[in-house]
């Protein structure tokens, strides 16, 4: 069935065509629906200007964004955005592509072998398939789950405040700092040193900050 039919010198929209047409009202009330202005951004300033958003918020500015572009090209531009060095972008583009959903399956499933994506396409599509968010860290090795605490500790460093930063060691998987420092110097993430060095100087206990700066003195030196 076409979405038109033609008789007595007109058309007329079949029940297809009239799903059709209202598909699309939506995407344009959708897309029309940006306090933020993001739309016409690439992904990389879209999930720049999100970056100060309440979730909420955020979620609808990623509906914006996304009801205004076909979702194939939608979802390669935020895993480019996600490829670069800033790891917060590479969060939220993941938050993003949890709104498109099954449809980015595919290309999320493609990438989950690049080091820098592992960890956050393995959960994605561990949330896909069902798993508990709360649950979904178990799919992770040791090591892809430091990899991951170093990259989010980036963010924080860049983007957060200290206080924040010294919360952060909350969320590791290792049971202590010592523990933590050891495995974080031994995952190779590029930003291991600059985390450390942040870590050292946000951290109010004078041993702990010692056995950071001494890590990351070793990651440098290769010691």
């Amino acid at each position: 069935m076409g979405a038109l039919t033609y008789g007595e010198g007109q058309a007329t929209l079949t029940p297809l065509g009239s799903w059709a047409v209202w598909v699309k009202l939506e995407q344009i009330c959708v897309a029309a629906q940006s306090p933020a202005g993001n739309i016409e951004q690439s992904a990389e300033d879209m999930l720049r200007g999100c970056a100060q958003l309440r979730p909420n918020a955020a979620r609808a500015e990623y509906r914006a964004w996304l009801a205004a572009r076909p979702v194939g090209s939608a979802v390669t531009e935020l895993l480019d955005a996600a490829r670069g060095e800033d790891a917060l972008l590479r969060g939220l583009a993941f938050e993003a592509l949890r709104v498109v959903g099954a449809p980015a399956e595919p290309e999320v499933r493609a990438v989950h072998d690049e080091p820098t994506l592992r960890p956050y396409a393995l959960l994605w599509l561990a949330e896909h398939e069902g798993a508990d968010p709360e649950d979904a860290h178990e799919v992770l090795t040791r090591a892809e789950a430091t990899w991951l605490w170093v990259d989010t500790a980036a963010a924080v460093a860049d983007h957060g405040e200290a206080p924040l930063l010294v919360r952060h060691l909350e969320s590791a998987v290792q049971p202590t700092v010592p523990a933590l420092l050891n495995e974080v110097r031994a995952v190779g993430h590029p930003r291991t040193v600059q985390v450390l060095v942040a870590l050292a100087a946000a951290h109010p206990d004078p041993a702990l900050a010692k056995a950071a700066r001494r890590a990351a003195f070793q990651v440098h030196t290769g010691g």
